[in-house]
């Protein structure tokens, strides 16, 4: 991107012009970077049991197959994801976080008894009620300063018309706690050193300037990961109870491929993942 007769001042960092300033330049909408190369660690933050299948499946499928370390941190525990008034709810939240490391062990493409343990992680707050706190804060800067990654992957909480308030609290949750995880004066009675990631990736975009490329076996760990949310089939992925099991799953990873073609449209490309990269963190 041209910086001549923009005004722009201030040294070149990385290839790009800084104003010197807190606030700084626009993003240039019209540039879509692609693909990472793939880290070494990668820590994906979701609401929900389900939330980071959706979010970011087939790129977390495809950086494991290269050998990426993935931990998934789930901040709610599910619990309000069944339109059944007669719900036992603690059952469903103990179902969805099953469900949740059979999802993982499928982008990971391990069988579940083969899944450390530390690869799914639940910070356990009531569905509906997550709250950016400070208590929040503090214990998911704890995990990235304990994981260590090199790649953050999480909500973008500035879409806008965004209704779920656990999708807008936990992308707020994901980019403050990066902040605190980063610098030594926050939560320093964890005893943990600090972590600044190399990059962030927010998925469903305001604002789409990246895209993770979604090779055929990426796309399909990521259907076999969601289908592994049997609780959420009729709730979240829209299936008829009712219709038969096999055209109902055909539809809904029909609708997948077609959400991946227009994602990865934005690139040039015939399937991927959007999102907004941020990388000077």
């Amino acid at each position: 991107m041209s910086t001549a007769g923009t005004g722009r001042v201030g040294p070149a960092i990385d290839g790009r012009v800084s104003s010197g300033l807190p606030v700084g330049d626009l993003p240039d909408a019209d540039t879509v970077t692609v693909d990472l190369a793939a880290p070494a660690c990668a820590l994906a933050i979701g609401a929900h049991p389900d939330d980071i299948e959706f979010g970011a499946g087939a790129t977390l499928a495809r950086w494991a197959a290269a050998g990426c370390r993935i931990v998934h941190l789930v901040l709610t525990d599910g619990s309000k994801g069944s339109w059944d008034p007669g719900q036992d709810l603690a059952e469903l939240a103990a179902a969805r976080a099953e469900e949740c490391r059979r999802a993982a062990a499928r982008l990971d493409g391990v069988a579940v008894g083969d899944l450390a343990a530390d690869r799914v992680q639940f910070l356990e707050r009531v569905d509906g009620e997550l709250d950016n706190d400070a208590g929040a804060r503090r214990e998911v800067a704890r995990v990235i300063r304990t994981v260590r990654p090199d790649v953050v992957l999480g909500h973008d909480p500035w879409r806008r018309y965004r209704l779920h308030p656990d999708h807008r609290a936990a992308g707020f949750l994901t980019v403050d706690s990066i902040v605190a995880a980063r610098d030594p004066h926050f939560f320093h009675d964890l005893g943990l050193e600090p972590h600044r990631p190399a990059a962030l990736l927010l998925w469903e975009p305001d604002l789409p300037n990246h895209v993770e490329s979604a090779p055929g076996a990426a796309v399909e760990a990521k259907i076999d990961a969601l289908l592994c949310h049997s609780s959420q089939l009729v709730t979240t992925m829209g299936l008829d109870e009712e219709a038969d099991a096999d055209a109902g799953r055909g539809a809904f990873a029909g609708r997948i491929r077609r959400q991946l073609a227009q994602h990865g449209a934005l690139a040039s490309l015939d399937a991927g993942e959007a999102f907004h990269l941020m990388d000077d963190l």
